[in-house]
């Protein structure tokens, strides 16, 4: 559903006379539609899913999401300006904080924290594009201290990277049945807040070039054909 190829494109609604609530929806050519879908897993699952069931009630169902977007990576493995691409989107904030420390929802008895796309697809993906692979955290708040990277990173020592929708996006695929992929380009370091380190135009730049290498295989993709 999401890519990161140029050109503006008319947006669409995703249903007829109904304007998209708080996201665009932009056809991105061939099979390939490119939402923007907002900041955050809450806003991003809910906007994943509106945009999945109006393409089931048109009998058009989309066979892959792909989330995609800038991140912050966790030095050394990911610098800046690198790919990454996940083979687990976790959660990695979504749980309670004890006398003892963290615990995932899981260990509360509920839900998710975890989604594993495709390994087929995964390794496939950074064949194409070069990128790292590894574990991208969903969090609701960006980390901006030193020790909360640290927290993170001791918790999650396969983290590359760390982001704001994936997850969001990822229970919602599930929700239908769809599978998700998730690749992000790392625009500046998991740790403390310095807006001067970000490099956003060079992250933009390296998921644009990605999505180039990647079009004949996303395009082609079929979930039937591989694991």
């Amino acid at each position: 559903m999401a890519q990161a190829w140029p050109g503006r494109p008319a947006p669409r609604s995703l249903l007829p006379g109904v304007p998209p609530p708080g996201m665009t929806l932009h056809r991105a050519g061939g099979t390939c539609d490119l939402l923007a879908a907002g900041v955050g897993p809450a806003l991003a699952a809910a906007s994943v899913s509106a945009a999945l069931t109006a393409a089931a009630l048109r009998g058009a169902p989309y066979g892959l999401v792909v989330s995609a977007g800038i991140a912050g990576g966790f030095a050394p493995a990911a610098p800046v300006g690198s790919l990454v691409v996940a083979d687990e989107i976790t959660a990695a904030d979504l749980g309670a904080e004890t006398a003892d420390g963290f615990l995932p929802v899981t260990e509360l008895g509920f839900g998710a924290v975890t989604h594993r796309p495709p390994g087929s697809l995964v390794r496939e993906t950074a064949a194409a594009t070069g990128a790292r692979t590894g574990v991208v955290l969903t969090v609701s708040t960006v980390t901006g201290t030193a020790a909360r990277a640290a927290a993170l990173r001791a918790r999650h020592p396969r983290a590359l990277a760390e982001a704001m929708e994936g997850f969001g996006v990822a229970e919602a695929a599930a929700a239908h049945g769809t599978a998700v992929l998730e690749i992000r380009a790392v625009s500046n370091p998991v740790g403390p807040r310095d807006r001067a380190a970000w490099r956003v135009g060079e992250a933009l730049g390296a998921l644009a070039e990605a999505f180039g290498k990647l079009a004949p295989l996303l395009e082609s993709w079929k979930a039937h054909d591989h694991e």
